[in-house]
């Protein structure tokens, strides 16, 4: 990100816990001379926000009280595409991390960072324009072996991916076996073929992975 030109940078913080603005606002003190804040914390600001104000850099938690960040995500790249993306959150790295990476964003950053690794990630985000992790970038290698980790849904068959999403729409059994023309405990075998590829045990768990990839 080039600013030879001086101009200030623009900063999104947004966080549904002022607090934590607020102590990145003192970071964000520390290590840039000319920069301008603006805040949000619900998701319909958040686009609101970036519809009306030209943002370099958003730092911006995951969970939100109308919704979470991944589902407006795309829609905040499609809107401002040069804008710099920092998921700054509570959940676990380990099963967030590469779901938003693979969405768009350009960096992830744990709430249970060290201060001095949140100014490296704010200070790489200026600079560079990213900040990947040390944990976040091994998970990325092992992705690249096994895109698994990614999407799940990638270790399944096409029939068994079928039948993955007509069980998340709703189907039971009898039902997904009149449609494939096939016998229920045929049915039944795939379901527990799915299950075990996923490491799943109920259909909470299997609609849920569906809806999420």
């Amino acid at each position: 990100m080039n600013h030879k030109d001086h101009k200030p940078i623009t900063f999104l913080l947004a966080d549904d816990h002022s607090l934590i603005r607020q102590g990145i606002i003192f970071i964000l003190e520390e290590i840039a001379s000319d920069f301008k804040v603006h805040q949000a914390s619900t998701l319909q600001q958040i686009t609101e926000t970036v519809k009306t104000h030209p943002i370099d850099i958003a730092i911006i938690d995951v969970c939100f009280p109308d919704g979470n960040f991944l589902n407006v995500l795309p829609e905040v790249k499609k809107i401002r595409p040069d804008i710099k993306i920092l998921i700054y959150t509570g959940t676990d790295e380990n099963k967030q991390s590469l779901k938003f990476i693979n969405a768009g964003a350009d960096g992830f950053l744990s709430k249970m960072s060290e201060e001095e690794e949140v100014k490296e990630a704010v200070l790489k985000m200026i600079t560079c324009g990213e900040y990947i992790s040390q944990d976040t970038q091994r998970m990325l290698m092992n992705s690249l072996r096994n895109p698994d980790l990614i999407d799940p849904l990638l270790c399944l068959t096409d029939r068994e991916k079928e039948i993955a999403g007509m069980y998340a729409s709703g189907y039971g059994n009898l039902e997904i076996a009149n449609l494939l023309n096939v016998k229920q405990n045929t049915v039944s075998t795939m379901k527990k073929r799915i299950f075990d590829k996923l490491n799943i045990d109920n259909l909470v768990e299997l609609i849920e992975i569906v809806r999420q990839s």
